[in-house]
């Protein structure tokens, strides 16, 4: 403005001067109104300038944690939210919009419950089959047809269009009906599925028997989230607690015993791991109790399987140029691969890491229950699924095959439920 009423007066000046106003009237005033331009288009640039460094300051000032009154709404807003508790919509969306513009990325949202993490799953059953029961065929409310009742009361049951076996009452036990009193070798692995259906007050007992099954030597209690190994008639004990979060539903426990070592598994957790049990373990039974008075209890067990150990399965393939499995599991009459699969699966992956020059075709085989081509067809969708998860793990797919026999190269007999389960194999063939 100051400007502006300086050339006013120039301009008047010029206006009224005799000896100018000939000469120079129109080149001096359209100078002089140029340079007026030129001087207001100046300030006029400090002042949008000026302007753009102040509110620089203020984004600079948010991210900062600085003068808050110049945040944005929606920020300021989320953060009245967090020191009031408020959990409402709005306040969630400040939260995420916020994140994304300082961060460029969203975060990731905190889990209730902790995921199941088989890619570290270590345990390999034993290769041949001792003893199985898979409840197939079993009559409901009938006593299991491959036990012995050694207390209590035991049934067969239907939960959900499945066969379990049921303990009706506290205290019920049962054990493998099994010619040999002792039938467990120097190496076997064990493997069931039980219920947990109250976090406290139900446990389920699996106790060994030393030489004729004379007197009690060792016990696995699965109590809740806490499991345990106790000798009878001494005071310690090996003591594990699943992870936060898997106290109630089914569980897969897997037990490993090579000689003296034992190792307890609980679906993806090694829980127990005893370096050096002395006592004998020849056989075993399995109880179960509600740990309180009730009459009737609700402890259910399924799919339990007896193997003996084997050597190393690369030992193995250097000696028979191949090694057989029973430990991939799928689920009934698909090429769904079943989680408690993967400690094979993860054994044989780190197998041929360590052996790069490794090379595998995948069979596998079915027992003879059931369409012959169908059949067929499902032993080379499991094959092929197997090769799926291995090279998903890393493996190259140029070191891998697949190929599916059905039920057309039996191991053992399809008459006995133990034939069968040793007919229900993957082979992996050295190529």
């Amino acid at each position: 403005m100051k400007f502006y009423i300086t050339a006013a007066v120039i301009l008047a000046f010029l206006a009224l001067s005799p000896a100018t106003k000939g000469q120079i009237k129109i080149n001096l005033k359209k100078k002089i109104e140029k340079e007026a331009n030129k001087r207001a288009n100046q300030k006029a640039d400090k002042a949008v300038k000026k302007s753009f460094d102040a509110a620089e300051e203020g984004v600079v000032s948010s991210v900062s944690g600085k003068e808050e009154e110049e945040k944005p709404e929606s920020v300021n807003k989320y953060k009245r939210s967090k020191q009031s508790g408020e959990t409402d919509k709005d306040s969630s969306m400040a939260e995420s919009s916020e994140k994304e513009t300082v961060q460029g990325k969203e975060t990731e949202q905190p889990q209730e419950k902790p995921v199941l993490n088989w890619a570290q799953f270590d345990f390999v059953p034993g290769s041949e089959i001792i003893f199985e029961d898979n409840q197939v065929d079993e009559q409901n409310g009938e006593f299991p047809s491959k036990w012995d009742l050694k207390s209590g009361t035991v049934e067969n049951a239907n939960l959900n269009g499945e066969n379990v076996i049921w303990f009706r009452k506290a205290g019920s036990a049962i054990k493998p009906l099994i010619t040999n009193k002792d039938y467990l070798p120097d190496a076997f692995t064990i493997e069931f599925d039980y219920q947990m259906l109250n976090a406290t007050q139900h446990f389920y007992y699996l106790e060994f028997m030393a030489e004729g099954g004379k007197k009690v030597s060792g016990i696995i209690s699965f109590h809740g989230k806490y499991i345990s190994y106790r000798i009878p008639g001494t005071s310690g004990d090996f003591r594990g607690e699943i992870n936060a979060g898997y106290s109630r539903g089914w569980k897969h426990a897997s037990i490993s015993f090579n000689k003296r070592a034992l190792k307890v598994y609980v679906d993806d957790q090694r829980i127990i791991n005893v370096p050096n049990v002395k006592e004998s373990l020849r056989s075993f039974y399995i109880e179960a109790s509600t740990g309180t008075s009730a009459t009737e209890a609700k402890s259910l067990i399924k799919n339990v399987k007896v193997a003996e150990g084997a050597v190393p399965l690369y030992d193995k393939i250097l000696t028979d140029g191949k090694f057989v499995t029973t430990g991939i599991k799928f689920d009934v009459n698909k090429s769904v691969i079943k989680p408690e699969s993967m400690g094979t699966i993860n054994y044989v992956v780190k197998m041929m890491n360590d052996n790069p020059g490794l090379r595998f075709r995948v069979e596998g085989h079915t027992d003879s229950d059931g369409d012959e081509a169908v059949n067929q067809s499902l032993s080379e969708a499991r094959s092929g699924a197997i090769v799926h998860k291995m090279i998903e793990l890393g493996v190259s797919a140029d070191r891998l095959s697949s190929k599916g026999w059905g039920e057309s190269k039996p191991k053992a007999s399809n008459d006995t439920p133990e034939g069968k389960a040793q007919n229900r194999r993957v082979e992996f063939i050295k190529i």
